[in-house]
């Protein structure tokens, strides 16, 4: 009796398995660094006032709450040279090399804020080490977000790069889901005073002790088949004169970014704050908030990214800013009207709703539109760009706003005016190639 041997076809068949366990281990593993990142972002937001009482004691609470907040903005501040430089880097030695360096610049920047005495120990030296951990973790951060959304890209089957790319955002919201649940234990357990003194550090801690870990398994990152395919590796000085080449494309998905940035800091960073500050709602219920909105995002920018690799990029693009341009500012009219837990979940929700549907088919689309030889510095450039202008400063904006104006829905115009700003340059590049339709 003679056996057939197995067909092409159904050795394929056979391998999908294999293959399919050994892309969500390169996702898992290249995401892993980014939820550093964001996880170190949010809990220094989220513990501002007791870094302010420990680094920078003025004598006025407002005063050295200021100085925090400008320190945690100077982190946005350095993301664009971050792009430049780093970028330029990871474009040039591989990507592999590049999430390896960030991870590291990330971790030094981690760990500076978690064991610096304070300004009562060792005076002036402690607010400069914070400042320039800050500024290091910032550096590491203008092109984290690119390195990772780019591997993704291009380990990604053609078919699925949506899918793929959007586990770049979902690391972040689930850094968000982990501080603010952190933030929820803390305080519950730890009296004001021990807060002060020393709870704040435990989130910066436990950051701390994952890096080793991160590490580990970041070493074991292949390189991808598309950088190693290419048979020349352009010097940082040829990637920057390509980007200043190309600076249409790149100002244009900065100013597509500006919508994902906003809504971002809006429904995370910022939710804390509005709904003690402004709503006047329990700390409590606010991270309870927060932690759902994470949650949310973490389920639905995968189902977004799958979307986009369905009907293609730009009906998601579209619709998303369109109807952020409508809804954003009359729903936060309907929150403020009747402050409530139900009605500030309800509220950031749909606007995490309408973020996941944009952002899942953004990043994608971001790293198509960018060329390959310079993917990782133009993407990081372009995203870090609307971050450390509009994005990163969304908290300062909206609080602003509600005193010049005295409307506490006015955050939702700022949303809108965003989602505007991106739905304008989405309309410009409408006349180039629009990403391809697959599956």
């Amino acid at each position: 009796m003679t056996v057939s041997s197995p067909s092409v076809a159904d050795k394929r068949q056979a391998m999908a398995p294999a293959r399919q366990r050994s892309a969500f281990k390169s996702i898992f593993i290249v995401a892993s660094g980014n939820f550093l990142e964001m996880f170190d972002f949010m809990v220094f937001g989220y513990y501002a006032t007791y870094i302010a009482h420990a680094f920078f004691p003025t004598g006025s609470d407002f005063i050295s709450l200021l100085l925090t907040l400008m320190t945690f903005g100077a982190g946005f501040l350095m993301r664009p040279v971050g792009a430049l430089v780093l970028g330029a880097y990871v474009d040039h030695h591989g990507r592999r090399k590049g999430l390896l360096l960030t991870l590291g610049l990330m971790a030094l920047g981690t760990l500076a804020i978690a064991i610096t005495p304070g300004y009562a120990q060792i005076g002036l030296a402690a607010p400069i080490i914070i400042v320039v951990g800050r500024l290091v973790q910032g550096l590491s951060a203008g092109v984290e977000v690119g390195g990772v959304s780019v591997y993704l890209n291009e380990i990604a089957p053609p078919n699925r790069r949506g899918f793929f790319t959007a586990w770049q955002s979902a690391s972040q919201q689930a850094a968000v889901v982990f501080a603010a649940l952190i933030g929820l234990l803390i305080s519950s357990y730890l009296p004001a005073a021990e807060m002060h003194a020393w709870g704040w550090r435990l989130p910066f801690i436990i950051g701390c002790l994952m890096i080793p870990f991160l590490f580990m398994i970041r070493r074991h990152v292949e390189e991808t088949e598309v950088f190693l395919a290419r048979k020349e590796h352009p010097s940082v000085g040829q990637i920057l004169a390509t980007i200043g080449s190309n600076w249409a494309v790149v100002l244009q998905g900065a100013l597509m970014a500006v919508m994902t940035t906003v809504f971002f800091y809006m429904i995370t960073a910022y939710t804390p704050t509005y709904g003690n500050k402004v709503l006047n709602l329990g700390p409590i219920d606010s991270l309870l908030v927060t932690a759902c909105v994470g949650i949310t995002n973490f389920i639905l920018l995968p189902v977004s990214g799958a979307l986009s690799d369905r009907i293609g990029r730009r009906p998601l693009l579209l619709g998303a800013t369109a109807l952020a341009v409508v809804v954003t500012y009359p729903l936060m009219r309907w929150l403020v009207a009747a402050p409530s837990f139900g009605g500030l979940l309800a509220a950031e929700l749909t606007m995490a709703a309408i973020y996941a549907a944009y952002n899942g088919a953004f990043i994608v689309y971001l790293t198509e539109i960018i060329p390959p030889h310079v993917r990782t510095v133009g993407f990081s450039l372009a995203y870090s760009m609307a971050t450390a202008i509009f994005g990163g400063f969304t908290p300062a904006i909206s609080t602003a706003l509600i005193g010049a104006t005295g409307d506490k829905a006015i955050p939702g115009a700022w949303c809108a005016a965003a989602a505007l700003l991106s739905l304008l340059a989405l309309m410009i590049r409408g006349h180039a190639k629009a990403a391809p339709r697959t599956g």
